[in-house]
């Protein structure tokens, strides 16, 4: 449950120069929620809406969604961004907003193919 909104969300973060994106989710996880994991395979990729900083610029960024599987650790607030982090089996998830649940709804479907662009 995030730290800023206090709304639950999936662990998200940006890339590192030089990081790739698989690497990247897998050290967000680590570091939001303590735990550790492997990417099991991408499932989602998207571009945001967008994103107007006070300077002036103006970007959007590429959103990978990618499905892993846990190999160690107990969930919890590991960095200070968040209040809570748990497991909470499918049916029993938080209430999810907008691209975090369509996120959520894409890793649980798992196709077989990789889903483009927003449903």
């Amino acid at each position: 449950r995030r730290a800023d909104s206090g709304e639950w969300s999936p662990v998200c973060g940006i890339i590192d120069p030089g990081e790739q994106p698989g690497d990247a989710a897998l050290r967000e996880v680590l570091e939001e929620a303590g735990v550790v994991a492997v990417v099991e395979r991408l499932v989602g990729l998207s571009v945001t809406e967008p994103v107007v900083y006070p300077n002036g610029d103006v970007t959007q960024y590429i959103d990978h969604t990618f499905r892993c599987r846990w190999v160690s650790g107990d969930p919890h607030p590991a960095d200070g961004e968040n209040l809570e982090a748990g497991w909470f089996a499918a049916d029993a998830l938080p209430r999810l907003e907008g691209e975090f649940a369509e996120r959520v709804a894409v890793a649980l479907a798992n196709e077989p193919e990789c889903r483009l662009g927003r449903p």
